[in-house]
């Protein structure tokens, strides 16, 4: 008894876990097992209609679309204005998809902004790796201090829909879970093929598309904006996420309405939110200055062929050409910025004739024609140095 009392005395250098979160370890583990042993053994049996799996693309689409233009870029980052309708359907849809409240989410997200990738702080952060970035982060007490501090969404506490969703988020959920497929099976005749297919495999399928974006989001893709964190651009991955995976241009320009910046990229929230607009249902649609995208742009390419020139060994006249041209580039559009604001403001001031407006906006096309020439030279010249060989530094 005297040896085991001195030895629990001793204290240990291994570190100690934090606390299991047992009732989201049993909600992963069920829904999973259901999700890929449970539905496919009831398809070898009964197999399911178009009706299942046009319910479950829709179920889906409706948890995906309440979290990404519900939770992340309306509420978290308001980045667009909506009315209450649209707003409930939002706070359905995410008690459908089971992510905790919307003000719960949106403190969590508004951390993560602020803190990328410091591990201390960043709810999810990427540096801890996949499996905590993915799902790890929800399984521990790694940040219990943090549960119940909602300091930085005071704004969203006085959205009455946002308080009403977090006071009765549980009760939400169980209606939605449980209800929107029952009522499904009622309708098609197969209430257990249903609650399996639009309440399980989609709840699957709507956890894991979204915890991509946490992360492989941060793990795999380019940086074209920024370098200063770990987030991505990656058009797979926008495909799998409601266009969420253009997540490097979304980390440096984070209110944004849009996430992927061209018509062309694979983002159906950001088509939503026109679509809101166009219809008088969403207001003060906020975007970037494609100035400022322009400045990031560069500098990434900037830091890019500076780095292939080291690398094969380029003399330093070579690098101060590109930094030269970089320069004249960026004060180009420097002073691109400063025309843009002069106009606006010469078109406010009601005291200004318009002949003077005329003139601030001759002045900012001129300057436009000549970054775009300026644009070019600089593409130009990055390709051809990037061509460069070793022997020719």
């Amino acid at each position: 008894m005297s040896h085991t009392s001195i030895k629990s005395n001793i204290p240990s250098d291994k570190p100690t876990k934090p606390r299991i979160i047992w009732l989201n370890v049993s909600m992963f583990t069920i829904t999973t097992a259901v999700a890929v042993i449970g539905a496919p053994i009831y398809a070898w049996f009964y197999d399911y209609s178009a009706a299942h799996w046009v319910a479950l693309i829709l179920c889906l689409g409706y948890c995906g679309m309440s979290i990404t233009a519900g939770y992340h870029r309306l509420w978290s980052h308001k980045a667009y204005q909506t009315n209450t309708f649209i707003r409930i359907i939002y706070a359905l849809g995410g008690a459908f998809a089971v992510q905790n409240s919307a003000l719960h989410w949106s403190s969590d997200h508004r951390v993560h902004h602020r803190f990328v990738d410091s591990n201390d702080k960043d709810p999810y952060s990427a540096k801890m790796g996949f499996w905590y970035s993915h799902i790890g982060w929800m399984l521990r007490e790694y940040q219990a201090h943090r549960y119940s501090d909602y300091s930085n969404v005071k704004d969203l506490q006085r959205d009455p829909i946002v308080m009403w969703q977090h006071k009765h988020y549980l009760l939400l959920v169980l209606l939605t879970n449980l209800g929107i497929p029952t009522i499904l099976g009622l309708i098609f005749g197969d209430v257990l093929g249903m609650l399996l297919m639009v309440g399980f495999v989609r709840l699957v399928l709507s956890h894991h598309s979204t915890f991509f974006i946490n992360s492989l989001a941060h793990l795999w893709g380019t940086q074209p904006y920024t370098d200063e964190n770990t987030a991505k651009d990656n058009p797979i991955l926008a495909f799998f996420t409601f266009g969420e995976g253009y997540h490097n241009y979304h980390h440096y320009f984070q209110n944004d309405y849009r996430n992927g910046l061209n018509w062309w990229q694979f983002d159906p929230t950001k088509w939503w939110i026109v679509l809101l607009s166009w219809l008088g249902l969403a207001k003060g649609l906020k975007s970037t200055d494609k100035i400022k995208i322009e400045q990031a742009k560069a500098n990434m390419v900037l830091k890019s062929t500076s780095v292939k020139l080291i690398q094969k060994g380029a003399s330093a006249e070579k690098l101060e050409k590109l930094k030269a041209e970089f320069d004249l580039y960026m004060t180009e559009l420097n002073q691109l910025v400063t025309l843009k604001r002069d106009w606006l403001l010469a078109k406010k001031d009601e005291l200004v004739a318009q002949v003077e407006i005329d003139k601030y906006k001759a002045l900012y096309h001129s300057a436009e024609q000549e970054v775009k020439a300026l644009k070019e030279s600089w593409v130009a010249l990055n390709k051809s140095m990037i061509r460069l060989q070793p022997n020719s530094a």
